[in-house]
């Protein structure tokens, strides 16, 4: 009965204040006091951060493909805006480096086509459909992430 109650009352608080609820599951999962865990909404936001943190890398990916492809492809406009894509691809690489972990690499890797596919329609409606760009990624996950490729 104290159990429940305590989940009860953790469920609440989870309603009024989640960040005093983090902090008090938080606090119970390193006790090992399992059993008093929320785990309905303790589920809800582990998944919730894992698409978070998989939408974040998808779009540093998408931005990093959409500046090589227009650094490779758009040559009219490649003189006066290079250094501008290059300078993105270097941040963009920078920050997705940060929260690279192998789980999320594997899904870029699964989703790298869906991913270019969303990259292309910006860099096509960018230039004004006036670029022939591939239809499938030419890049590979390892070239997106070096450093080095293509700047």
């Amino acid at each position: 009965m104290v159990n429940t109650l305590l989940t009860t009352n953790l469920k609440n608080i989870y309603e009024t204040d989640e960040h005093c609820w983090l902090e008090e599951t938080i606090k119970l999962l390193r006790e090992k006091r399992f059993n008093e865990l929320d785990l309905e909404n303790l589920i809800e936001e582990l998944e919730s951060l894992a698409r978070r943190d998989k939408s974040k890398v998808a779009s540093l990916t998408e931005q990093i493909i959409r500046h090589l492809l227009l650094l490779q492809y758009w040559t009219i406009e490649f003189e006066d805006n290079s250094n501008h894509w290059k300078t993105e691809v270097i941040g963009f690489r920078s920050q997705i480096k940060r929260d690279l972990t192998t789980n999320l690499s594997n899904y870029l890797t699964e989703n790298l086509e869906s991913i270019y596919q969303d990259a292309l329609r910006f860099v096509k409606q960018k230039t004004k459909y006036s670029v022939k760009f591939p239809d499938t990624c030419p890049y590979t996950l390892e070239q997106i992430l070096d450093q080095n490729y293509l700047i």
